[in-house]
């Protein structure tokens, strides 16, 4: 059965390989992203049923006018991806105040909001989210203090709140991806990282993807972190 799903963050990488991976699988996608433009160009992409809407989800009110116009013209959201997110790399001591706040507010306050929001939708007829986190909120590193922090913080939340809504059907999974080839990864010595992923290379958007896809569809599995990161197993 088709479902609505909403993908944060879905215009560029893993995001966008989610909303292509859900509209292949039949089900209708809105692709949300800050420039209103870049998401209108993935969901055209994808299809005619498919919608795009602007939105910054380090403001909550640009969040909840964002599921206000979804839920009036489209009805409750079954499947949320919370895909959006931004790095500023910096030794802790060296990065900006701002810059903390930045990455506090987009990869895990954003998260938290855009849940909150569907939740209410989600709250008769049961839902599923997954959260996209980072394999260096798990393990850390160097010059990501921030990044990392706030990707752990999602862990917990995730955790948690698939507690508080198990009741209601709902289920709440994070990916954890490793090295992927995207936006974030560009500039990274790849020749050097690989050495310490057992595969041996960078991981795809779609590969990503599918493990997302996967944890939204399956009916047993909530509260649970699910590592996609090619076997990485020393410090990065």
């Amino acid at each position: 059965m088709s479902k609505l799903c909403a993908v944060f963050g879905g215009t560029r990488g893993i995001g966008k390989a989610v909303s292509q991976l859900l509209a292949d699988q039949g089900h209708r996608v809105v692709v949300l992203g800050r420039s209103l433009d870049s998401a209108q160009a993935v969901a055209e992409a994808l299809g005619a049923d498919h919608i795009a809407h602007s939105c910054d989800v380090s403001k909550e009110q640009d969040i909840q006018n964002t599921f206000d116009k979804i839920q009036a013209s489209l009805g409750p959201v079954h499947y949320l991806v919370n895909a959006a997110g931004i790095n500023r790399d910096s030794l802790l001591l060296r990065t900006k105040i701002e810059d903390i706040l930045a990455q506090l507010h987009t990869n895990l306050l954003g998260s938290m909001l855009t849940c909150k929001y569907a939740l209410r939708g989600m709250l008769q007829q049961g839902g599923s989210i997954v959260n996209i986190g980072s394999i260096v909120g798990l393990k850390g590193n160097t010059g990501q203090s921030v990044y990392s922090a706030s990707k752990a913080g999602l862990v917990g939340f995730t955790r948690s709140l698939a507690k508080e809504v198990a009741a209601k059907n709902i289920r709440v999974n994070l990916v954890a991806p490793g090295f992927i080839k995207t936006d974030m990864t560009i500039g990274i010595n790849e020749a050097e990282v690989k050495k310490a992923i057992p595969l041996g290379r960078f991981g795809d958007p779609d590969e990503v993807a599918q493990a997302v896809v996967f944890l939204l569809k399956s009916p047993y599995i909530t509260g649970q972190v699910l590592v996609v990161d090619g076997g990485l197993q020393l410090a990065i």
